[in-house]
């Protein structure tokens, strides 16, 4: 009886090993599945690309056709709108402009909502005021879907290199969902909060950094001023006394570069 219960034991052992190691299967081939793009700007197409290089099926579009070609040759599924790529996919990134564009893709006429399946991830990394995003968040809910937001720092040299630092908003129980995606176009991925609490963490970094521009401009005006040399050797003092890395670029030190920040391109936001 004792040897027939240590074989009965042994096999049970046996059957749950080979039960987990088809369910690890399982979810490694489930987190291979299709993913959606939608926006194949600048920092979009390098974003895609990399997820494409970490083994994911890319879905992708964009309201213009010729931006698709490069992520076409990459290997990336290419359809002509949000409603399609939602039928295909769920999970789906958005890295849009504005507010506008993002309230477009999602609930327009060919908008994401119209098709999307109940229990997509639906993650817009773009750079929005964050009462839309709560916005976007309660419109997919009503589908069945999950919204979070990850607006992205770095710019297209770090989605290039995939060394983004993604800030996300959203349910905790999401996140884990999220950041496996996440972590293939960035280096750093940064829990925030409730949705809408990572586009507030970027307006704030948009803020040091517009704040960093604009004293490094009056700085460097103010050495002009007083005649200092423009040379690279003066640039370089300065560079180490502050670790200002404004300092670097050639032009960064005029007043005219703030003409950049976000709220010189209609990007208002009332935090409450």
């Amino acid at each position: 009886m004792a040897a027939l219960f240590r074989g009965y034991r042994n096999f049970y052992k046996r059957s749950n090993k080979h039960v987990e190691l088809i369910l690890v299967s399982c979810r490694s081939m489930a987190s291979k599945t299709p993913v959606g793009f939608i926006g194949l700007g600048n920092m979009g197409t390098p974003m895609a690309r990399n997820l494409l290089k970490n083994g994911y099926p890319v879905i992708a579009t964009d309201a213009f056709p010729e931006s698709c070609k490069e992520l076409q040759d990459s290997g990336a599924q290419i359809l002509d709108s949000p409603a399609e790529v939602a039928e295909k996919a769920d999970r789906i990134i958005t890295m849009l402009p504005s507010s506008p564009n993002v309230i477009e893709v999602y609930t327009g006429s060919n908008g994401i909502l119209r098709k999307v399946k109940k229990g997509t991830l639906l993650i817009d990394s773009s750079t929005i005021d964050p009462a839309v995003s709560k916005e976007m968040a309660v419109a997919a809910e009503k589908m069945g879907a999950v919204f979070m937001d990850a607006p992205v720092s770095g710019g297209v040299g770090a989605a290039s290199l995939a060394k983004l630092t993604f800030l996300v908003g959203g349910v905790e129980e999401e996140y884990n969902a999220a950041q496996e995606l996440l972590t293939c176009m960035g280096a750093n991925v940064v829990y925030c909060g409730h949705v809408g609490s990572g586009q507030a963490a970027k307006i704030c970094n948009n803020m040091l950094l517009a704040i960093g521009m604009l004293g490094t401009a009056e700085t460097m005006n103010l050495g002009i001023s007083f005649k200092v040399a423009q040379n690279s050797d003066v640039t370089l003092k300065l560079k180490g006394s502050c670790d200002d890395s404004f300092t670097e670029s050639e032009g960064h030190y005029t007043p005219s570069q703030c003409q950049l920040v976000p709220t010189k391109v209609n990007f208002v936001v009332v935090l409450g």
